[in-house]
């Protein structure tokens, strides 16, 4: 993903993520089961687009569902991929499953 999607590697990483983020934040949960992997790639592409897209308006956050489990359960988060907006700490809206550019950005000019 681009530089502009945060990539944390650890609970502890993606929190403090959250707590510099400036704004809402556009987190992508993914998988590395064989299963989920296809699917979170195309996922991939996608929210780096929106992260460009939507640059100074959003933080974009890429978490592994296996790296990172308690923003997992925090959130519960079922199925990967899964797009999470977050205001304040808080869900303001979720989507499971693959998205496509045009999608995505109508997902998140509604919810911002």
């Amino acid at each position: 993903m681009a530089r502009r999607v945060h990539q944390p590697l650890e609970n502890e990483e993606f929190d403090f993520i959250l707590t510099v983020a400036d704004g809402p934040v556009l987190v992508l949960f993914v998988g590395t089961w064989p299963k989920a992997v296809d699917a979170c790639k195309k996922m991939d592409a996608v929210v780096s687009e929106a992260a460009e897209r939507y640059a100074g308006r959003l933080t974009a956050v890429k978490v592994d569902m296996t790296r990172c489990p308690e923003p997992v359960r925090r959130y519960g988060v079922t199925g990967a991929p899964t797009v999470v907006l977050l205001k304040a700490g808080e869900v303001a809206a979720s989507e499971t499953g693959v998205m496509d550019g045009p999608a995505l950005q109508a997902f998140l000019e509604s919810n911002l």
